[in-house]
């Protein structure tokens, strides 16, 4: 299998799982974990962004990314 890059780095993301109760974390895991992440985030900005832009503004604030969070 390809190795696979993210834009997130790895070790928080083990912390992350190991805080939810994971005593061990797969590499592959950590890769579809990261993967997963950040289709679910690009998903929010763009959004976010879309947001902004449909109230006039350039700068993406926090109840942007709340209400795309929602959707």
């Amino acid at each position: 299998m390809p190795k696979q890059t993210s834009t997130i780095p790895k070790a928080p993301l083990a912390r992350i799982l190991m805080d939810a109760g994971a005593k061990r974390v797969s590499q592959e895991a950590l890769e579809i974990f990261a993967q997963l992440l950040e289709e679910r985030t690009t998903e929010i900005a763009t959004q976010a962004a879309r947001i902004s832009k449909h109230s006039g503004r350039k700068t993406v604030q926090k109840g942007d990314v709340m209400l795309a969070a929602r959707q």
